[in-house]
């Protein structure tokens, strides 16, 4: 009975801990995409090169993706220094593996970046890029999420 119940007890543990890493996974995401998308289509619309316009998006990425983590904590009543360093500790792994897969992609996809902002080219590639980028940024996630580091650290604080 103790071995069952010493059983059920991991598989609970493992449960909330891949829950607690998709949603970190799912939370850089979402701020990484609107940066991402942010710097794809200014880059683009102004006809810059694809390392301009790349470089554009990492950079709104990482900025974004920043915000949305500081946001809750500098809401909790933290100063901008301590959000900031919060979230540089918490997220640069996650952003950078993110954001290197997708840019990755989006030169790979034959055509998506010289591809009109209003085709489903553009927009199949960008999307399956980042899609893609979540779902290999998943395990390091969790890989960090169970060594009370990444994304928990920020949880802390919110």
């Amino acid at each position: 009975m103790k071995n069952r119940l010493h059983h059920n007890s991991n598989q609970f543990k493992n449960q909330s801990l891949s829950k607690t890493a998709l949603m970190a996974t799912l939370h850089c995401l979402s701020g990484c995409a609107i940066g991402e998308v942010a710097g794809m289509v200014m880059g683009i619309a102004l006809g810059w090169s694809n390392a301009e316009t790349i470089l554009l998006a990492i950079t709104l990425a990482f900025l974004s993706g920043y915000l949305f983590t500081m946001i809750p904590i500098l809401s909790a009543g933290y100063n901008f220094k301590a959000a900031m360093y919060i979230a540089l500790v918490s997220d640069t792994a996650s952003i950078t593996i993110m954001e290197t897969v997708d840019n990755l992609l989006m030169l790979m996809i034959p055509g998506a970046m010289d591809s009109p902002l209003n085709s489903l080219m553009f927009w199949g590639s960008l999307g399956s890029a980042l899609l893609i980028a979540g779902i290999v940024t998943f395990p390091v996630n969790l890989w960090l999420i169970a060594r009370g580091k990444g994304h928990a650290l920020a949880h802390a604080h919110h």
